[in-house]
């Protein structure tokens, strides 16, 4: 683990330097305050820090607390080496955000065990930011297929409105929905349309840019977001996105299944946001309004046969 000792007496600094590398720690040195918070403030700073109380131009409490102030996820254990022993100096340093200090001459058993504590103190929290992240990946995120799920890709949606809102771009809407779904579970079983499904996942996912979004809607449907395209550039997506789906066949396990999809997309124009205003309200109308649309396109779809795409171009409505 890398760890940074700050301290302007080079001959302790080269002592404390040579008893950490000696018990593993990847070392870097520096003598100066200003010099310790630019370290710590890296993107790859050191998790450990080593800090001596009084530094020219910034002093190690002060360094505590700057670093606190950033309110970083990749927390920093800081011990502080001091030769102050009054109370009120101590707890000032530990308001600061100083994690533990030491009183000058230190014992070096002393250090190396306070040292496994804030190791073991940043291994805990590593686990618990890994936990978070995997609780929010859950949250927005369908289990099976991985896609963003209709809560995300909704929000997802608000957000594009509002940037193309604000850029004078325009915006492309889809659902897609999976053709005669049902037989397949009913003949094939569950297990079966699961397969289907993520193999649709990967097949529309490469069909797509990268910064497209893709989020599953309903049981068979999915949501495409289409940032900056318009209705002549999303048509040709959504053929690309059908085209990906019934070109080459599904494979379970030796069976060949024939699947196609229909797709329903709508566009906004730049000019759409001359009639919908940039507020919660608006954009909640204009996202009504794009569904509607879309699902109307899909039901179009469906009746003309299915295995197709129908497009069309919407005016949105004020809210004034």
């Amino acid at each position: 683990m890398r760890i940074l000792i700050a301290d302007d007496d080079p001959v302790s600094l080269h002592a404390l330097r040579a008893r950490l590398t000696q018990w593993g720690f990847d070392v870097v040195t520096c003598a100066d305050g200003n010099e310790a918070l630019g370290i710590l403030q890296a993107e790859a700073a050191p998790r450990l820090a080593i800090l001596d109380w009084m530094m020219p131009n910034r002093n190690g409490v002060d360094v505590c607390g700057d670093i606190r102030a950033l309110g970083r996820d990749d927390y920093i254990y800081i011990i502080l080496l001091t030769a102050k022993d009054r109370k009120e100096d101590l707890l000032a340093a530990l308001e600061a955000g100083a994690d533990d200090y030491l009183a000058k001459p230190y014992d070096p058993a002393e250090l190396k065990a306070r040292l496994r504590t804030g190791q073991r103190i940043l291994q805990l929290q590593g686990e618990l930011i890994a936990a978070r992240d995997a609780l929010r990946i859950r949250a927005a995120h369908d289990p099976l297929t991985g896609l963003w799920n209709r809560g995300a890709i909704e929000e997802i949606v608000h957000h594009e409105l509002g940037r193309s809102h604000r850029e004078g771009k325009s915006l492309s809407l889809g659902i897609a929905d999976l053709d005669h779904f049902k037989q397949i579970n009913d003949t094939y079983g569950h297990a079966a349309g699961d397969a289907v499904l993520l193999e649709a996942t990967r097949r529309l996912q490469q069909s797509l840019r990268i910064y497209d979004f893709l989020g599953r809607y309903g049981g068979e449907e999915f949501l495409i977001v289409l940032p900056g395209c318009d209705a002549d550039t999303a048509s040709l997506v959504a053929e690309r996105l059908r085209g990906s789906i019934s070109e080459s066949a599904f494979m379970l396990r030796e069976t060949s299944l024939r699947v196609t999809i229909s797709v329903g997309m709508t566009s906004c124009c730049p000019g759409w946001a001359d009639e919908s205003p940039n507020t919660p309200a608006g954009l909640a109308m204009a996202y009504d309004a794009l569904v509607r649309a879309a699902d109307v396109a899909l039901y179009q779809a469906k009746q003309a046969g299915r295995n197709r795409v129908t497009n069309s171009v919407l005016s949105l409505p004020s809210t004034s």
